[in-house]
């Protein structure tokens, strides 16, 4: 278990909190097998019917370990981490609550479509800026993005990659509601699910998701395939150096 992901069980609701502000709560491959064990944990566990994620008051994540994933470059069994998060989060058969403050970049945003409830603060930022990395879409989101908000706005937050505030997440329903305590809430209404009957619940998330879950984990591999493609271009490696060089990248 890393030690930049804090697991506890209060009640019912297993959280797993995102915890290390000091970068940002950037996500190591270390943090992403926490998640995953503390996922897998609960889905096992019947003492566990609700499982809520959050960051740290300040940010949710801002998104990959850059250093990180590049010095784990050469570890196949590393490097797969990712997509095994993905994998786990999307198959995730309990309710999965999401508490957002702060930055929730790239990956941080991605996730939280995996989730059946987000709530987050007004000035929350989410941004999924790939192509400006000189990469392509993750996490599932060139599937649900363009289903849940139509081509042109989901063109303008994976292409364009614009941010977005908690405010207009809300109004295009990436999240539940914003609000000035978005864990309170969370906490709330993973209590209220906890107190249900467990199958009932359990059954009606899967009825949601069941008839296009074949096609999401075919989604969640190719997109990968294709972003391992893009690490290795000339564009990804101009991009990755202007952003540790903090310079604007140049794209000939």
């Amino acid at each position: 278990m890393s030690k930049h992901v804090v697991q506890q069980q209060e009640g019912a609701v297993l959280v797993l909190q995102i915890n290390r502000p000091d970068k940002k709560n950037a996500l190591t491959l270390d943090m992403y097998q926490s998640l995953i064990d503390g996922l897998l944990l609960a889905q096992r566990s019947d003492a566990i019917r609700c499982v809520l994620i959050s960051g740290t008051e300040g940010c949710f994540t801002s998104g990959n370990d850059i250093l990180d994933f590049m010095a784990a470059a050469s570890q196949p069994d590393k490097a797969a981490l990712p997509l095994t998060f993905l994998q786990t989060i999307s198959t995730f058969s309990k309710p999965l609550i999401a508490a957002v403050a702060g930055d929730a970049v790239g990956i941080g945003t991605s996730m939280l479509l995996h989730c059946d409830l987000v709530y987050c603060t007004k000035d929350a930022r989410f941004q999924l800026p790939f192509a400006r990395l000189g990469l392509v879409p993750e996490g599932g989101t060139s599937l649900l993005l363009p289903q849940q908000l139509g081509h042109r706005l989901a063109f303008e937050l994976l292409v364009l990659g614009n941010r977005v505030n908690g405010i207009r997440a809300a109004e295009l329903g990436l999240v539940n509601t914003a609000v000035d305590d978005p864990f309170s809430e969370a906490k709330t209404a993973a209590v209220q699910l906890s107190n249900m009957a467990p199958q009932a619940v359990k059954l009606s998330k899967n009825m949601m998701k069941s008839h296009q879950q074949a096609l999401l984990q075919t989604v969640l591999v190719d997109e990968v395939e294709q972003l391992v493609e893009r690490l290795a271009s000339a564009e990804a490696k101009e991009a990755f150096s202007a952003f540790v060089e903090k310079r604007q990248p140049k794209f000939n």
